[in-house]
């Protein structure tokens, strides 16, 4: 792999930890830090900023998917779970917390490799979505600002819609700011007499 991740395992059985870490070892990962317990989990991702986590959901303390929720509340990151369990709450409850994979023990290098992969891509495609609905909201809000202003030029100085939101731009252009800028100076003036 050209871009190996740096991943934090946890499980709260020493021989499944070494396991896993030896596997991801032979794909070329590079595991920064190892957990046994949930919030042990949550304090390592903390301290060692990992760019993944493969958590095991059955732990002390804190189980596998509060651990996730833990974590990605914190600095989101993708995470893989592992468990010997196939039951649909806990699938359920996984795909709530924003698990990215769900993996059933035992698991092979050949499961693994997909998971990470596949996690990584969504992850990524997740969070440029996240960015485009963030910044398609700003644009609404800011269309909602300059619709509200042109709206009072057109009802205080009797001017066409075109007129009015022309007189902006070109107070924006003068002022060398943003429409929306300029929008919202104008609706919290005072009113002329």
């Amino acid at each position: 792999m050209t871009d190996p991740a740096r991943i934090l395992i946890a499980d709260d059985e020493a021989i499944r930890l070494m396991t896993l870490k030896r596997q991801l070892a032979a794909l070329g990962m590079d595991v920064v830090a190892e957990a046994t317990t949930g919030r042990e989990a949550v304090a390592l991702a903390r301290d060692t900023a990992p760019d993944l986590a493969i958590l095991d959901i059955k732990m002390a303390e804190l189980d596998g998917i509060e651990a996730a929720r833990a974590i990605t509340r914190e600095r989101p990151i993708p995470i893989i779970l592992l468990t010997a369990y196939s039951d649909q709450g806990l699938i359920e409850r996984a795909a709530a917390a924003g698990v990215f994979a769900y993996l059933v023990k035992p698991v092979g290098e050949e499961d693994l490799l997909p998971a990470i992969l596949t996690a990584r891509t969504r992850f990524r495609e997740f969070h440029a979505l996240r960015g485009e609905v963030a910044s398609l909201g700003d644009a609404l809000e800011a269309r909602k600002v300059i619709e509200r202003a042109k709206g009072m030029l057109t009802d205080r100085f009797r001017l066409s819609e075109a007129e009015a939101f022309r007189r902006m731009q070109i107070q924006s252009q003068r002022e060398n700011k943003r429409l929306v800028e300029i929008a919202r100076a104008l609706l919290a003036a005072p009113p002329t007499p």
